[in-house]
């Protein structure tokens, strides 16, 4: 089986600018721990305030482009993964170039000429994080650079796809091109459930995308934020797990396999109308240095696996050993080898 190519991630490539702050600063800007939400003209002041911090660093980041960054770590196969995005034209989109190449990703960005690239704010407190997304350039994808040939020979190219759920805010139609191309030829489409907010304002488009997915990835958060929305009146994880696999799909090629994190208590999978469950790496509260990109590498690590035909335990976990990586160290980042067997 050829590795070139076959994992692909479409989302909003966005600058990670992470800072320690204290909860004077998330109070300031109208913050809640352990959240994700996209910027609104009140948190503007806080990227500067940010930037000025110390002990600010930078990573490129972005929920798809994380993932798709571990799991290029994890296999060490050059060229397996491919990243589509819009940037800016300037110091930060230069910077993201850099860093994704260095890891080893196919990036193919759209650079817009007018918009600074987008940013996310990783404010962290503690062992918990906030963050403020400044979608800026990921904001203006348009699905007319996908289907340019040298684009769309991506899509063709590789057997396995994901897709953040934050993509659905931004280009809707790029999502409905590789979700169909997916479907029609026998390919594995995967999306994330991705923040509350995605479940709550986006549902109609979270909706239509579903019958697609082969794979939905998620929290526990944002499964019960997603029950509640579909009046289902269960806060049960396992149950909703179980309800978001039956829902009718697309394509009868492939089941649906739903996994749910919940932090530190067991991941979730629900396959085949049952539920199984998987212990996560215990970590000593006192290693943990950061959970910003815990979720993001978890899948990462799923996909470097199941890329590779392995068996939902073998891609679990893996998934929990690049979770447990990432927590102990500041962002999405990595030492230069993984040592999963």
């Amino acid at each position: 089986m050829t590795h070139e190519g076959i994992l692909m991630g479409m989302g909003n490539p966005l600058l990670d600018i992470s800072a320690v702050v204290d909860d004077h600063f998330l109070q300031k800007y109208d913050l809640k721990s352990n959240d994700a939400i996209l910027a609104e003209e009140k948190h503007v002041p806080m990227y500067e305030e940010m930037a000025n911090n110390p002990n600010v660093e930078y990573t490129a980041g972005g929920a798809t482009q994380n993932s798709i960054r571990v799991a290029q770590w994890m296999l060490q196969i050059p060229g397996a993964t491919s990243y589509i995005g819009c940037i800016g034209k300037d110091k930060f989109g230069e910077e993201m170039k850099k860093n994704s190449k260095l890891a080893g990703v196919n990036v193919q960005y759209y650079e817009d000429e007018s918009t600074p690239t987008g940013t996310c704010a990783v404010c962290v407190v503690g062992d918990q994080r906030s963050l403020v997304a400044n979608l800026s350039a990921a904001n203006c994808y348009k699905s007319e650079h996908l289907k340019r040939p040298e684009n769309w020979a991506l899509v063709e190219k590789a057997k396995f796809y994901y897709i953040a759920g934050f993509f659905l805010t931004v280009s809707p139609d790029s999502i409905q091109l590789v979700s169909e191309h997916a479907a029609a030829h026998d390919k594995i489409f995967m999306m994330n459930l991705s923040a509350p907010f995605i479940c709550e304002f986006f549902k109609d488009a979270q909706d239509k995308f579903l019958p697609y997915m082969d794979f939905l990835f998620g929290n526990e958060t944002e499964a019960r934020t997603f029950s509640k929305v579909h009046g289902w009146e269960t806060e049960n994880v396992e149950e909703i797990a179980l309800s978001l696999s039956r829902w009718p799909k697309a394509s009868g090629t492939h089941k649906r396999i739903v996994v749910i994190t919940q932090g530190a208590d067991p991941v979730i999978v629900a396959e085949d109308g049952k539920v199984k469950k998987f212990p996560v790496i215990f970590l000593p509260k006192d290693k943990i240095v950061d959970t910003n990109g815990a979720g993001d590498a978890f899948v990462g690590g799923f996909l470097s696996q199941l890329v590779q035909e392995k068996s939902i335990e073998d891609c679990v976990r893996a998934g929990c050993y690049a979770a447990n990586v990432i927590i102990q160290r500041p962002g999405c980042t990595y030492p230069e080898k993984p040592d999963f067997n």
